[in-house]
């Protein structure tokens, strides 16, 4: 460990930072990263693998592999996506396994191989509940995850990604392996299907926004 590491300030490094001080054997800096990414990366796992029990199994395996891989991480690279590719990995690998006691998903309204043109545009005019406008609405927010996994597993994962957690086509690109226009095609379809099986389930609840009352 370097000489002084217990007085650094590890809340002021950088997450590459960080993992270069644990590999050179600052083991607190490994906490710190679990500490900063322990609520996103968990609902992200939660809407990925649709189990909080599973999630949790996945975080711990995740940063299990962060220890494991710390020494191959490239610091001129930035920490986040590599941490969530691992964490993708790890819930696509799950979901494999688990698929055989699945019962088969809802099928989608609209095909997912067509060019629908759908985009986030088509899905707030669809009055469907965007995130930030059901933080305080549990039952909502609940069924959004819920139905969120009625989507295949191609098409939730880069709704997952791009619409819950914010990351850039290209990153997702690199982080599932697929070719950039292969996400937007999945993301358009994946955006088409989830309003479309909102407004089939939840006919009630369309033009419904948080702070408002059906009208």
């Amino acid at each position: 460990m370097p000489e002084g590491s217990n007085h650094v300030d590890r809340s002021a490094l950088k997450d590459e930072q960080l993992v270069v001080a644990y590999r050179e054997g600052d083991v607190p800096a490994l906490a710190e990263l679990i500490g900063r990414y322990e609520k996103e990366l968990f609902h992200f796992l939660i809407r990925f693998a649709g189990n909080r029990a599973f999630a949790e199994d996945l975080f711990q395996e995740t940063f299990l592999q962060v220890h494991q891989s710390a020494k191959t991480f490239d610091a001129t690279k930035r920490f986040k996506p590599w941490l969530f590719t691992i964490a993708a990995n790890k819930a696509r690998d799950h979901l494999r396994r688990e698929k055989r006691k699945r019962t088969a998903p809802l099928s989608a309204l609209i095909d997912p191989t067509q060019e629908s043109g759908a985009s986030f545009i088509d899905l707030m005019e669809a009055d469907v509940p965007l995130p930030d406008d059901t933080a305080d609405e549990q039952e909502i927010a609940d069924l959004v995850r819920e139905l969120a996994q009625q989507l295949p597993d191609h098409l939730r994962e880069v709704l997952v990604m791009a619409y819950f957690h914010q990351f850039a086509y290209k990153e997702i690109a690199e982080m599932l392996s697929i070719p950039l226009g292969t996400v937007k095609s999945r993301l358009h379809a994946a955006v088409g299907t989830f309003a479309q099986l909102w407004k089939a389930r939840y006919p009630e609840k369309i033009g419904e926004k948080a702070g408002e009352k059906p009208g």
